[in-house]
């Protein structure tokens, strides 16, 4: 797929952009480390060129926090589309200003900073609503145009659909539009409370608001990952009397209902969700959001034709949400997808009145100084309550292994490097992957 779809990218050509990829590496000619894509199943550690300033309004991180996404597992298995050998993934992370352009006047070397995930150009129509992850001018993938219609803005480290910038499983990251695209960061919050404004935070928050949860809903989550974990917890927060977590992973689902306090379906137990939904929500969800993804389809028949690239998505999970919801309720998918589904039980979405609502990518800066200042700092909302471990960068590659199986209880893990802060009080210790993942 990969070579075919790069293929169909070269002979579509780029769209002209606001900014490029492409970064000058640093005259000295010092290296990083980096994690790379080089085939499915297939990632690794290298040694790569350390960026330097390359557009007047560029700002050079110096990476002292990433992690993984359960988004990247889609690059892993690759599932996504124009991923080229090399490219350095990851796009939640955080640091310190180590260079900038000269255009750059609002920050200054040895400032703390998150970095959002998409990459704004701060000035077409969608940046001046603040709906940075639809910026017109930073995505170059005419593909992207081709399927969709219209392109997202650049993200860093997810494939060059997404405009092929290099991410932040990385020591060093150069940042396009650094002042749009990076949030200064005070000095009374810590680092592992903060790097998830990059991506799970406003992600899972625009999940809830965007879908709509009020006072008095009952909401049904499917995944637990982090991104479902968080929604559960801003669904409680807006005020839902019932939040209800449905996956199949024992260490999940025993995390939500201990940590977070809702009630989980597993769904190897109860094979029909429906039926069971039905029986302990009498009349029906009046919100489901899908923070699961494609990824991992259940039935032999969306194996079969997922692996034969009759599909590349799965609808079983909007299926399930539709049939669940009450008549004009509401469903929201902020997982990740990419391509086209068959199956899907258009005629009860119609018949049923509801409200199916595509989330986007979150738009980060709509919502990260909201999230920082009136639930972080304040103490409203912690989140170092889904960080389970925190290892070193050196061990990135093993990492993606131990996260795609699930080993070791994992949900959000804090990756080090070698210019990150010791952990912060109550948060885990740094160990290795070998220690917990085998």
């Amino acid at each position: 797929m990969q070579f075919a779809a790069n293929k169909f990218q070269e002979h579509l050509g780029t769209v002209p952009t606001a900014t490029t990829p492409e970064y000058k590496h640093r005259e000295d000619g010092s290296k990083m480390k980096a994690l790379a894509w080089f085939g499915t199943k297939d990632v690794r550690m290298v040694e790569a060129p350390v960026p330097d300033i390359t557009d007047p309004t560029d700002v050079i991180v110096k990476v002292t926090g990433t992690t993984i996404c359960g988004s990247d597992l889609h690059l892993y298995h690759g599932e996504i589309m124009t991923l080229q050998k090399g490219d350095i993934l990851g796009h939640e992370f955080m640091g310190v200003v180590d260079r900038i352009g000269p255009n750059v006047t609002n920050l200054k070397p040895g400032q703390r900073v998150v970095a959002s995930f998409q990459i704004a150009c701060g000035q077409c129509e969608y940046c001046q609503k603040k709906l940075s992850s639809f910026c017109d001018r930073t995505n170059n993938s005419s593909l992207m145009n081709y399927m969709y219609g219209h392109r997202d803005a650049g993200f860093f480290g997810y494939s060059h659909l997404t405009g092929g910038f290099p991410g932040g499983q990385a020591e060093y990251v150069r940042v396009p539009f650094g002042e749009v695209n990076l949030l200064p960061i005070p000095d009374n919050v810590t680092d592992e409370q903060v790097i998830y404004l990059s991506d799970v935070l406003p992600t899972s928050y625009h999940a809830v608001k965007d879908t709509g949860v009020k006072e008095g809903d009952v909401v049904g989550v499917w995944g637990l990952g982090p991104i479902g974990q968080c929604v559960a917890r801003w669904a409680k927060a807006m005020g839902a009397s019932r939040v209800i977590g449905i996956d199949k992973v024992p260490e999940r689902l025993a995390f939500a209902r201990e940590k977070s306090g809702i009630e989980t379906l597993d769904f190897t137990e109860h094979t029909d969700v429906v039926k069971r939904l039905q029986e302990i929500a009498p009349g029906g969800l009046d919100v489901a959001i899908d923070a699961g993804s494609f990824h991992d389809p259940k039935t032999m028949a969306h194996k079969v034709q997922k692996t034969l690239m009759l599909e590349t998505d799965v609808s079983e999970i909007h299926n399930e949400m539709i049939m669940s919801v009450k008549k004009m309720g509401r469903c929201g998918i902020i997982a990740a997808y990419a391509g086209y589904t068959n199956g899907f039980n258009i005629g009860a979405l119609m018949e049923k009145g509801v409200r199916f609502i595509g989330n986007g990518q979150a738009p980060v800066h709509l919502w990260w100084e909201e999230i920082l200042n009136d639930w972080i700092i304040p103490g409203k909302f912690d989140p170092t309550f889904m960080i389970t471990h925190r290892v070193p960068i050196e061990d990135m590659d093993k990492l993606y292994v131990a996260f795609d199986q699930r080993k070791g209880g994992v949900e959000k893990v804090f990756v080090e490097t070698q210019f990150s802060n010791p952990p912060a009080p109550g948060c885990p210790k740094t160990t290795r992957v070998e220690e917990w993942a085998n």
